[in-house]
């Protein structure tokens, strides 16, 4: 049986834009099962953004619904869904964000720390991690003396540590070239299919949109497969 993850319902969201209010989704709906990977591919000024803000609970729609987990989000307080977004939600961009100072082990365990484990418990996951992607031996290595592609994969590590249950990535191989993507791309896919993440994917790459699950765009504010 299927478990839904991610679930939109008649979800609508309108921007005011000076004398005219701009609707970017109207009564998009959505829903991403667990071990599930979904490409977002949208042109610009579509909405993906505001979708992945919403899904990322960065944002509140104007009407609808949104459930993560089976937990129905839009009248939660802000301090719950702050809370909801650390434990359940994890985010990669397509710029790592990765903090220079720290090392490839210590940026991994970092969200873990805030979330109130110890540090060595936090360690242990990011090694754990670090191995899963091949980085073993790279967990001492702060950000600058890493490559592009070692980069995020640390952040791909990152996002993952609090073991969320829904992870949303805006174009994370964007900034790669092609060799590197493909084996970022690889990496995302091992976790996403090892942990049973629901995955909504944002990208321009149709190579790597055809190699997920399925694909959806939105039109006329509308979620609709591509």
């Amino acid at each position: 049986m299927s478990e839904a993850v991610l679930q939109l319902n008649k979800v609508g969201r309108t921007y005011a834009t000076g004398v005219k209010a701009l609707t970017v989704l109207d009564g998009a709906e959505l829903t991403i099962d667990r071990g599930e990977m979904v490409a977002l591919v949208a042109p610009s000024g579509a909405g993906k953004s505001t979708l992945l803000h919403l899904a990322g609970l960065l944002e509140r729609p104007d009407a609808g619904s949104l459930s993560i987990a089976g937990i129905e989000c839009n009248s939660l307080a802000d301090s719950e869904r702050t809370r909801l977004r650390r434990t359940s939600v994890g985010f990669i961009y397509q710029f790592h964000h990765l903090l220079p100072e720290l090392s490839a082990r210590e940026n991994i365990a970092l969200p873990m720390q805030i979330a109130g484990s110890s540090k060595r418990e936090a360690l242990a996951r990011a090694d754990e991690l670090l191995e899963i992607l091949g980085l073993g031996a790279r967990a001492g290595h702060r950000p600058s003396e890493l490559s592009g592609g070692e980069q995020q994969r640390v952040a791909i590590a990152r996002a993952v540590t609090n073991r969320p249950k829904l992870l949303l990535a805006d174009e994370p191989t964007g900034n790669l070239d092609p060799e590197t993507s493909d084996r970022v791309f690889g990496a995302l896919t091992e976790l996403v299919r090892t942990t049973g993440l629901a995955a909504l994917v944002a990208t321009h790459n149709h190579e790597l949109a055809s190699r997920m699950d399925r694909t959806v765009t939105i039109a006329q504010g509308k979620i609709v497969a591509r």
